[in-house]
């Protein structure tokens, strides 16, 4: 059977790695290893996978300072393995009364190891941050298919994945909302029909403010989020356009397409969650409700589509669909990530350690919401004064993640020192 999948190999868009086999599409259970299983993402994925106990397993979870819900979570589908965050966590782990005796791993080295298993077939990858990149480049370089949460992978090593895929056969479906609606209107359609893609972004809960207001914004405020419900980093992300600046920088990685057919639009409503022009003027969007279950069974189940419990969008009740350009002058973020993906030779690896930094800095009141993107800024702004050598988009996984790390930690340095 032939499966809709976007363009692949095409001089005007290039999805970033061909489709599944078609025994991984029809084999079931699909074996899944879950990393991030504590987060939002990974709960709302166990909500899809309890819904449909015959075509998913779990094989592995990963979680990292929660404890308790891994542990809950560990009882509830007794995985055979467990990734946690360090030794602590691993003894905090084995305090509790599973029932069963799973393997645990910790740290960065057990993520890993268990997204290379060889007798699973699927990783979600839903860490937060860059943390999450080494099991996903394990993830790709084991030929596993990777429904991709974590998108900061793409933008720390998205050329790395991309040459990772064509040598291993490893696939990405992505899970993010956007993306997730974009590769939907591109699968079936030629390369040479696309014209541009329009990402939505809500503007999050400060998206009318002006600057003398968001001065003066509190964690608190920011974690207010008018129609997601997230975890923290990326609910201030999002509050920021950082969020909406990282998945341009994803978009680009992922279609291939270059950085002015990728632009970012404000919809308040969040039921349109991103659209593709064509050539002849036509617009395809995908909407939907806002709820994560949505592009996470579209990924975990692909090519199936399946019933999860979600109240279908009422067109009729809805009301007003609105939308407008972004206020980059008050929210500079968004401007931030597309300088750091022009100028590339591993800027947007310094521009995500910054706005980690600047995300941690900011929740313990340490600066305010608007020093978020000044510190960002002066972060990229010595990086490019350093003249840092280029990113190479070949090598073994550990060369790779070598120097990603040393890119990041210098970055951290560099934001650390901004708050002193």
């Amino acid at each position: 059977m032939q499966y809709l999948w976007p363009a692949v190999d095409g001089a005007e868009l290039s999805y970033i790695s061909r489709p599944p086999s078609q025994d991984w599409a029809e084999r079931t259970p699909r074996v899944i290893c879950l990393l991030g299983s504590t987060g939002s993402i990974g709960a709302s994925a166990l909500k899809v996978v309890e819904a449909h106990p015959k075509l998913f397993q779990i094989h592995a979870l990963a979680g990292a300072r929660n404890v308790a819900l891994l542990a809950e979570q560990a009882m509830r589908f007794r995985p055979p393995w467990i990734g946690v965050l360090d030794g602590a966590a691993a003894d905090a782990l084995r305090g509790y009364k599973l029932g069963y005796a799973p393997r645990i791993v910790a740290g960065p080295d057990g993520y890993a190891q268990l997204a290379g298993l060889p007798e699973l077939s699927t990783v979600l990858s839903a860490q937060s941050g860059a943390a999450g990149l080494r099991a996903t480049l394990e993830a790709a370089r084991a030929g596993k298919v990777v429904c991709l949460a974590n998108k900061e992978s793409l933008v720390l090593a998205g050329e790395y994945i991309r040459s990772l895929c064509a040598r291993t056969g490893a696939v990405i479906l992505p899970v993010d909302s956007e993306h997730n609606a974009i590769f939907q209107a591109l699968a079936g359609r030629s390369a040479g029909h696309v014209r541009r893609i329009l990402l939505t972004a809500s503007g999050g809960p400060f998206r009318d403010w002006q600057r003398e207001a968001l001065a003066a914004v509190t964690p608190e405020q920011a974690l207010r989020h008018p129609n997601w419900s997230m975890g923290t980093k990326i609910t201030i992300d999002s509050a920021t356009l950082m969020n909406k600046g990282l998945e341009v920088i994803e978009a680009c990685q992922l279609y291939g397409l270059p950085l002015e057919r990728v632009e970012v639009i404000l919809h308040p409503q969040s039921l349109v969650h991103s659209l593709v022009e064509f050539v002849d003027g036509s617009l395809m969007a995908q909407l939907g409700t806002p709820d994560m279950r949505m592009p996470i069974g579209h990924c975990l189940a692909w090519p199936r589509c399946l019933d999860l419990g979600v109240a279908p969008l009422d067109l009729l009740r809805s009301g007003s669909l609105t939308f407008e350009a972004p206020d980059e002058d008050n929210f500079p973020c968004l401007s931030l990530a597309r300088r750091a993906l022009r100028h590339g030779k591993g800027m947007p690896v310094a521009l995500n350690a910054g706005n980690e930094v600047a995300v941690e800095l900011f929740l313990a009141g340490r600066i305010a919401f608007l020093d978020i993107p000044a510190l960002i800024s002066d972060v990229l702004d010595s990086y490019e004064s350093a003249d840092a050598p280029g990113m190479p988009d070949s090598g073994d996984v550990n060369e790779i993640s070598k120097i990603i790390e040393k890119i990041d930690t210098n970055a951290r340095l560099m934001a650390a020192e901004w708050a002193k």
